[in-house]
This record gives C-alpha cells, sequence and structure tokens, in this order.
C-alpha cells in the first residue's frame, strides 16, 4: 500500500486531532473508546507516527462534525456546510421543545454555567431524560 500523506502532514493530522480532541475536553482514552480503537493507535495519530486509516478519518470527521479535508489540512473551514457554532442551550431548549417539556422550570438551575457543555454532555442529558421516562413508563405499567 502507497501511504500518500507524508510524514509533515501527519503531524499536521495530529495537531489537528489534539485539537479537535481537547476542545471537546476528552482525553485520548474516551475518544479511542468511542472511535473502537486502541489509546495507543489514537496516539499515535496526535504524535504524527501514524495516520488514520480511511475508515477511521471518517469517523473522527462524523464524531467531530467536520470535514475530512478540514483534518488533512486541505480546507480551513471545519464543514463544507454554513453551520453556525454549536450552543448548549439552545440545544436543550430545541430538545425540551421536540419533547414538549418547553414549559419545564428550570429558573433552579444556574443555567449560564451549562454554556460550557460539550455535545456529547447534552447527549448524556437527553440519555438521561429517556431514562427517567422509560423509568416512569415501566413504574406506570407495573
Amino acid at each position: 500500500m502507497i501511504n500518500i500523506l507524508t510524514k509533515g502532514s501527519a503531524l499536521m493530522i495530529g495537531q489537528k486531532l489534539k485539537y479537535l480532541r481537547q476542545r471537546e475536553k476528552l482525553t485520548q482514552g474516551e475518544l479511542a473508546e468511542k472511535l473502537n480503537i486502541s489509546r495507543g493507535t489514537y496516539a499515535h495519530y496526535e504524535l504524527g507516527k501514524r495516520n488514520p486509516d480511511y475508515e477511521t478519518l471518517n469517523k473522527i470527521a462524523n464524531f467531530y462534525n467536520v470535514s475530512t479535508d478540514f483534518i488533512l489540512g486541505r480546507s480551513y473551514a471545519e464543514s463544507s456546510e454554513v453551520k453556525d457554532a454549536f450552543d448548549p442551550l439552545e440545544e436543550l431548549k430545541q430538545y425540551l421543545i421536540d419533547n414538549n417539556m418547553q414549559d419545564m422550570d428550570l429558573s433552579f438551575y444556574d443555567l449560564n454555567s451549562w454554556k460550557d457543555l460539550t455535545r456529547e454532555d447534552i447527549e448524556e442529558i437527553k440519555n438521561h431524560f429517556e431514562w427517567v421516562r422509560e423509568k416512569a413508563k415501566k413504574r406506570k405499567d407495573d
């Protein structure tokens, strides 16, 4: 197999991967688990010692919602689509509306502290809501 990526490009890819991972406040181990690869393999990507294969590169791009071109350094734009910056409060608000919970009183929370939540954090909150909903349904059915 011919590797078209040079050592210099591998280092650049590694820097992008590290930037994206740290932006989402993940450890190498956490991200490797989500990608179903070893932490050591992922660490080699960040260090520029290895390049991700095509499938892994796509998994990484999909996870971060960026283009593979951004990771490979062929584009400065993170996505080929125009997208707004992630706003966790707007994401939660939309989830509450979508699930007919828009009248829920959240005034006892310091919502400003929620502005630092990542996409993964929001997904955990949604999963928790689903878990509570299923638990209540089961209790009602028993």
